[in-house]
């Protein structure tokens, strides 16, 4: 059934099919000739405050700040164009906003971290791609920064990618900025993707740009490591598995100490990683965070022609030119290769994929007993 919004102005929108939700709203096609999408939001905690921070942005996209990050052919910010309300003016109305629909131009960033996602919608990414599309997000985030935007709720759910590794994101409607004075806070997060500091922090605590430095680099992990999250794996010590935010909490990473955790043999080993790179992940988690404009010079560094290698037996394998033999096909031989040539069948005997997040003890348990470990 169509669903009708109405700006302030009174122009009349139609919305189509559902297309996703999230955590505090829900996302629909837009009827017209350009590629757009409405988020309502139904139940935000001050609707009126809701109401002035959409009003907000819609303001600032004609200001300078907004218009540099938005310049360029192709969208990197679905920034709100108009806030919109369905339902009429009554407390049983919802609001929300039109903005850009990025699906026009990328594809959902989740996409670009799975060999099966890869193959099915990216086929020709490699992780070259990977470096492109961690250079674009540091990038990203460093122009936001720069612009007195801090993402608060940064995470693959909010962010899209394209063929080429162009990144762009989406939720502006979360971020914390200040406007006339008037400080609109951030206050999301999501288990996995939030600094150690905000987990657990009482409701509506702040974030600022170190919580995006410290996802930023859980992002460019996952990206460059094949969807491996910096803080998986079971504890090494005598305690049960229970989240990423646990281990992020108690500084279970391999990075850090590799006796913290164990991981699947087919996890990608740490030498994956050019030392450069290694050194800023270890920096990072470690509590002296780079900020964005750091990782995106070293990610432009190491994305160079000469910094690269491309596999003889396999073109979508490449990696750095400080690994001298190819790591993906190291890995294809434990039934884990990351940018297969064809299509994956099942895992080789007594290999067994990483879990790329762990839902509960139970299923971490279960993983411990049938695989072999590595630290």
């Amino acid at each position: 059934m169509a669903l009708t919004v109405v700006s302030v102005s009174g122009h009349t929108w139609h919305l189509t099919q559902r297309i996703g939700s999230g955590s505090e709203g829900v996302v629909y096609a837009v009827e017209h000739a350009r590629p757009l999408v409405a988020k309502l939001v139904p139940a935000p905690p001050d609707p009126a405050a809701y109401r002035r921070r959409i009003a907000r942005l819609v303001r600032q996209r004609r200001e300078p700040r907004a218009v540099r990050l938005l310049s360029g052919t192709t969208p990197r910010v679905a920034w709100p164009m108009v806030g919109v309300r369905a339902g009429g003016p009554g407390p049983d109305g919802v609001d929300g906003y039109v903005m850009a629909d990025m699906r026009h131009a990328h594809q959902p960033f989740a996409q670009l971290l799975t060999p099966q996602a890869r193959r099915a919608h990216l086929p020709r990414a490699t992780w070259a791609t990977a470096l492109a599309a961690g250079l674009s997000l540091a990038r990203l985030l460093a122009d936001l920064h720069a612009e007195g935007y801090v993402v608060g709720d940064l995470k693959p759910d909010n962010l899209w990618v394209d063929a080429h590794g162009g990144v762009g994101i989406a939720d502006v409607d979360s971020w914390q900025f200040t406007d006339g004075g008037e400080v609109f806070a951030g206050r999301m997060g999501s288990p996995g993707h939030t600094a150690p500091e905000r987990i657990g922090a009482p409701a509506g605590t702040a974030p600022d740009r170190a919580a995006d430095d410290f996802v930023l680099a859980v992002l460019l992990h996952e990206l460059l490591m094949c969807g491996l999250h910096p803080f998986a794996g079971h504890p090494a010590a005598d305690a049960d598995y229970l989240s990423y935010d646990d281990n992020i909490l108690h500084g279970r990473c391999r990075l850090l100490d590799r006796t913290s955790v164990v991981l699947p043999r087919s996890a990608p080993p740490v030498d994956l990683l050019p030392r450069r790179l290694t050194a800023l992940f270890r920096a990072a988690f470690g509590g002296v965070r780079p900020p964005a404009s750091a990782w995106a010079e070293a990610l432009a560094a190491e994305s160079e022609p000469a910094r690269l290698r491309t596999c003889r037996r396999n073109p979508l394998h490449v990696h750095t030119a400080e690994r001298p033999w190819c790591p993906w096909c190291d890995l294809a031989e434990h039934g884990a290769d990351g940018y297969p040539a064809q299509a994956p069948g099942p895992p080789a005997d007594g290999a067994a994929p990483y879990a790329k997040d762990a839902k509960d003890a139970k299923d971490a348990k279960s993983m411990k007993e049938n695989t072999v470990w590595q630290r």
